[in-house]
């Protein structure tokens, strides 16, 4: 793909194609689970980056031939839905309550001298109650039935996957926006001189959690959801 093309192209069609591009997105602060229908060029701009440097980047981490294995928007939808599940799911379901006792706990003794350390506490309370919900109705009423029209081309289930995915997506929206505004409260996870260890692995762990996130957006959102949507 040319500078051209590449500029033109949504930022999910991208990674979707080949998802070692994620790197560069993520090197250069462009979101591409959430923004994943913004072109490479809108990004770009509204991060005053140069678009053509960019779409040079992208070009060169797909230089090699890329791994079969990640070429997720080949698989069958039950075994990316399973897979989801199993990796994504899971993390978020381990990681949630080790996060929101770490993001209680700094907020308490060092929100004095760093008052944000309270915005983020309150933010990933709200991050974890939005999840738990959220995986449960993927888990138990979306996925679903997205196997069953797979199965039987169920009407029903179609219509049942329609209305989920509409909800879902704007659930993905909160999510990866409060995230991102944690990210801007931390200064990008940087960990301050005065911090103890507790800081130390919090900030670590958010930013694990967020790059986590990203993925699992981003297979939902620019694979997922809308071949799910065109069965």
């Amino acid at each position: 793909m040319n500078n051209k093309l590449m500029a033109t192209a949504s930022l999910g069609e991208i990674v979707a194609n080949d998802f070692r591009t994620a790197l560069v997105f993520k090197e250069n602060g462009i979101d591409f689970c959430c923004g994943g229908k913004k072109t490479l060029k809108e990004a770009c701009d509204e991060k005053a980056l140069d678009t053509n440097i960019i779409a040079q980047k992208l070009e060169a981490v797909q230089v090699d031939s890329a791994s079969p294995s990640q070429n997720f928007k080949d698989w069958d939808l039950g075994f990316l839905a399973d897979y989801i599940v199993n990796n994504h799911h899971k993390y978020v379901i381990k990681t949630l309550p080790e996060l929101v006792f770490y993001t209680e706990k700094i907020a308490k003794v060092h929100g004095e001298r760093h008052p944000e350390l309270i915005e983020v506490a309150d933010l990933f309370g709200k991050i974890n109650a939005e999840l738990v919900q959220h995986l449960q109705k993927e888990e138990e009423i979306l996925f679903p039935a997205i196997k069953e029209v797979l199965k039987s081309n169920s009407v029903s289930a179609k219509a049942t996957v329609a209305s989920e995915i509409g909800r879902m997506s704007s659930e993905h929206e909160f999510a990866g926006g409060a995230m991102d505004k944690i990210n801007e409260l931390t200064n990008g996870y940087v960990v301050p001189d005065d911090a103890c260890n507790t800081y130390t692995v919090s900030l670590k762990l958010l930013q694990q959690f967020e790059d986590d996130l990203h993925i699992h957006i981003h297979l939902e959102n620019n694979i997922l959801y809308p071949k799910s949507l065109a069965l």
